[in-house]
């Protein structure tokens, strides 16, 4: 588990947290991230905060999604 800081909004949270692994290599160019479900556990939040989070670095231009396929580090 990876834990947030639970008295701020988690989404940025984990949204920065994807976005270092990105910056790091941990999730390489072309590398597929976690599922939503993943993120969910991982970070012990809803779905729908993982996915928020997602979107964030989607909408940064760090990732491309397939629908059925999953989210790609670009």
């Amino acid at each position: 588990m990876t834990k947030i800081d639970r008295t701020r909004a988690a989404w940025p949270q984990i949204a920065a947290v994807l976005m270092a692994r990105i910056s790091d290599g941990t999730y390489p160019k072309d590398s597929k991230l976690p599922s939503v479900v993943q993120l969910a556990a991982e970070f012990e939040v809803a779905n729908s905060t993982a996915q928020r989070a997602m979107e964030a670095i989607k909408a940064e231009g760090l990732t491309r999604s397939e629908a059925g396929m999953g989210t790609y580090v670009l």
